[in-house]
């Protein structure tokens, strides 16, 4: 590539806006000018878009025919924000050039449009770029293709999205070989690694890195109570800071208030309207599961600056541009230093504006994580991100979609998987079980017709039979479902004889009666009857109501985070920490930790043991995040009544675990140690747990990306009993007749790294080989203890509230 004529144009509109061109994007220019690909790692709000966007236009032919460059985007709603960002310096240099935009959302009749003639400019996501690839003129209809920008990398790197765009980039590349590829992120760890997953093969040998160092303010803070001690120790909602944040957001113009669950954002948007019921219309809700309508209406309302507050969750995280938004609040932990700063940056979002974030906890343990993750992001401990490693699905998946796009010879299409980051190892034997298995369905589905999807025609290459009425069929179920994003199955909520308010998850409605109040998209609503699966409601007044709980709602604590927290601690127990203001606020609890029991520090393990009587208590806290911690519990409680039969309760959070035992547990050091080693572990995790039950679950997922479920056709949507029933037939099915099928294989290697975080556990048994330990035999529960009994209380089904349980359980044990 070489700079045009468009070169001037791009330095003439940004003269125009008064902008200057910072050194990051003349660095991008140059290398788009010379032909060379990169990754563009910089602030949020810092210009990313157009650096790489006036790259694209120097090196633009004006009088370019058909399509020249794809953009692609994580988020549909990001997607239209990029068309606006795009078509401005688009309509000044490229007046003759069309920009479209194509998503799940696009409407039949522009998408026909788009298919009589392509724009030059094409903004999508990774699932409407696989469909494209599934048309039989594909290799034609990306012909001309100068470029691909991938949005957001960082957003889909880490999972199976992230090796979607891979394949279909390594496809791209194969017609066209000089094709420019960049990637945009903002908050990345290891950028070389980002890098070599996002361009295939030898692509990355002559690829650039360009780094944008522009000076902006971060700004971040924590909202600290009036009164420590009106904070809980653990277990609440955070009730006690809805007053001081309502003080915060009266003094601000437009504030994003950030949640980590969409429970909790309805939780905490009513609460800020009891607070102030003169907020109505000024606050709003945006969430993922709310109508798109809706969310599109908050997110107007947002740049026009006309809402006080938005209370959302992740569907706010991204790139979208909302320039009134001077503040950020985050309610409770953020989790990680990348949700952090990418949460931060949507305050303040263009070059030279400050960017605040307000940190709000609502449990003491969370000042103490607040101080943690100010000082994780201001020294840059940002979390790395590894793409998935042969996801057989998304391959099965993939080779569908060639054999739809023009058909493809295995030896060369194995040649081209190969040159991507996800599967640059994989053999030839595995490629040709994911071909049998789209051909024949594998060895145990070969007598059925339908699982029979592609085939090789009279010249050798593998096709779908389109002809004939079975590839018909397979074509079709193929395009309405392909991605690899999976949810369980949901419900329509919707007023009788009125308008859509979004979808809550099956099972949320399936343990609700007529009648039954629950609050959504925040209003108080009673459930009228249920129909084709539609939850029809109406409004209700004064009546108790159940919040829904979606899944994928708690996340662990990273690395970066707990290490961070560790080294606080450890402060804190020499006496260095209280010049932090969060540690201050949060020091008459560590202060009683310390002095009943130990504060947890870097290189040593505190071990406590409690007898009550509930049991026998032994709690750890070796700071490796939720999930690892779970593993941890289960494996620990699985060797120690190896050689002792007894019964275990078990509980976990970011911090440590609990092993509650209904007989003594015969322990000191050296068994512990030997309990905590890190041989063996996998088969032992697998052994301790009900991991059948846990490899059912995600095949389900794994089946429905391969093709083996069909979710249904529009209105004819499938149930979840109907999908776990079919996906529980194939599970016992391979297990029985096909025990080497990659799918079970993959779901248990699923369990493993995603559920268990099998790779962080064994990092953490082996660096506490190493540790001293603390053991302290305590008198009553200490206060790091008391997180993990609130735990293990959450999650038995009572009438009780949770506050009158902890209370009543504390009574019991003598505390």
């Amino acid at each position: 590539m070489h700079k045009t004529s468009s070169a001037s144009g791009v330095l003439a509109w940004f003269a125009q806006q008064g902008f200057r061109p910072f050194d990051f994007q003349r660095q991008c220019w140059q290398a788009m000018a010379e032909g060379r690909s990169g990754l563009l790692h910089a602030n949020t709000g810092s210009g990313k878009t157009l650096a790489v966007w006036g790259g694209a236009l120097q090196v633009a032919r004006p009088d370019a025919r058909g399509l020249q460059w794809l953009w692609l985007t994580p988020m549909r709603a990001l997607a239209a924000d990029t068309c606006q960002a795009l078509q401005a310096p688009l309509a000044a240099v490229l007046p003759g050039w069309k920009l479209g935009l194509r998503t799940g959302d696009t409407p039949s009749a522009e998408r026909a449009r788009q298919d009589r003639a392509w724009p030059q400019v094409l903004v999508t996501t990774p699932e409407s770029l696989s469909l494209m690839l599934s048309r039989p003129d594909a290799a034609q209809r990306f012909a001309g293709l100068q470029g691909v920008v991938v949005d957001e990398w960082h957003e889909l790197l880490g999972n199976k999205r992230g090796v979607q765009v891979q394949l279909a980039l390594a496809r791209l590349q194969g017609w066209r070989p000089r094709l420019c590829v960049w990637g945009i992120s903002a908050t990345l760890g290891d950028l070389n690694q980002a890098l070599r997953a996002l361009l295939p093969g030898e692509a990355v040998q002559s690829a650039v890195m360009v780094q944008g160092r522009v000076d902006k303010t971060l700004q971040i803070d924590t909202l600290l109570p009036a009164q420590p001690s009106a904070l809980s120790w653990a277990g609440h909602l955070g009730s006690p800071m809805a007053a001081p944040l309502v003080d915060e957001l009266a003094s601000a113009s437009t504030t994003l208030v950030f949640t980590n669950t969409r429970s909790q954002a309805e939780l905490w948007y009513q609460a800020l309207l009891d607070a102030r019921p003169d907020w109505a219309g000024l606050v709003a809700l945006h969430h993922g599961s709310l109508d798109a309508d809706v969310r599109a209406w908050v997110e107007q309302g947002l740049k026009a600056g006309r809402l006080k507050a938005v209370v959302a969750t992740s569907s706010l995280d991204l790139g979208v541009d909302f320039l009134p938004v001077e503040r950020v609040v985050q309610i409770g932990s953020a989790k990680g230093v990348a949700r952090l700063l990418q949460r931060a940056g949507r305050s303040g979002h263009a070059p030279g504006r400050p960017s605040r974030i307000t940190l709000v906890p609502t449990h003491t343990l969370e000042l103490v994580e607040a101080a943690a993750a100010r000082r994780a992001a201001q020294a840059g401990q940002v979390e790395s991100r590894h793409s998935p490693h042969w996801p057989m699905d998304v391959l099965v998946q993939h080779l569908v979609t060639v054999a739809l796009g023009g058909g493809f010879d295995a030896d060369e299409l194995w040649a081209e998987v190969c040159r991507t980051a996800a599967f640059a190892d994989l053999p030839r034997a595995e490629f040709q079980w994911a071909l049998d298995f789209a051909a024949r369905g594998g060895d145990s589905l070969r007598a059925y017709p339908e699982h029979h999807r592609i085939a090789p025609d009279e010249l050798g290459r593998w096709r779908v039979p389109e002809h004939e009425p079975t590839g018909r069929l397979v074509a079709r179920r193929h395009r309405m479902q392909v991605g690899t994003i999976v949810s369980d199955a949901s419900m329509m909520v919707r007023f009788v004889n009125g308008p859509k308010l979004g979808t809550v998850e099956e099972g949320f409605i399936a343990r609700l009666h007529k009648g039954d109040c629950f609050v959504f998209g925040g209003r108080l609503l009673e459930l009228v009857r249920v129909q084709d699966l539609t939850a029809y409601v109406r409004r209700a007044e004064g009546k108790r109501a159940a919040v829904p709980r979606w899944q994928g709602g708690r996340m662990p604590l990273s690395n970066e985070m707990a290490d961070a927290v560790l080294a606080l601690l450890g402060e804190a127990a020499e006496g260095r920490a209280w010049h932090e203001p969060e540690m201050a606020a949060a020091r008459p609890m560590l202060d009683a930790q310390a002095q009943m029991s130990a504060l947890p520090r870097p290189g040593r393990l505190l071990v406590e043991q409690h007898r009550s009587r509930e049991g026998h208590h032994l709690w750890l806290y070796p700071f490796a995040g939720r999930l690892a911690h779970m593993g941890l519990a289960s494996v620990l409680a699985w060797r120690l009544a190896r050689g002792q039969p007894n019964t275990f309760s078990l509980a976990v959070n970011d911090h440590g675990l609990e092993l509650l035992s209904a007989e003594p547990v015969d322990l000191d050091e050296a068994r512990l140690r030997a309990a905590l080693s890190p041989e063996h572990l996998a088969d032992d995790i697998l052994a301790s747990l009900n991991a059948g039950e846990l490899a059912l679950r995600r095949f389900r997922e794994i089946a429905r990306v391969a093709g083996l479920l069909f979710t249904g056709y529009p209105g004819q949507a499938k149930s979840a009993r109907q999908l776990q029933a079919s996906s529980g037939l194939y599970y016992e099915v391979f297990k029985q007749h096909d025990p080497d099928n990659r799918l079970l294989q993959q779901a248990q290697r699923e369990v493993l790294s995603q559920e268990l975080e099998l790779a962080r556990l064994q990092h953490t048994l082996q660096r506490l080989q190493g540790h001293a330990i603390d053991w302290v035999v305590l008198p009553r529960p200490s206060p790091f203890s008391l997180p993990l009994m609130v735990e293990r209380l959450r999650e038995r089904l009572s009438t009780e509230k949770l506050s009158d349980r902890v209370a009543r359980a504390l009574k019991a044990m003598g505390a």
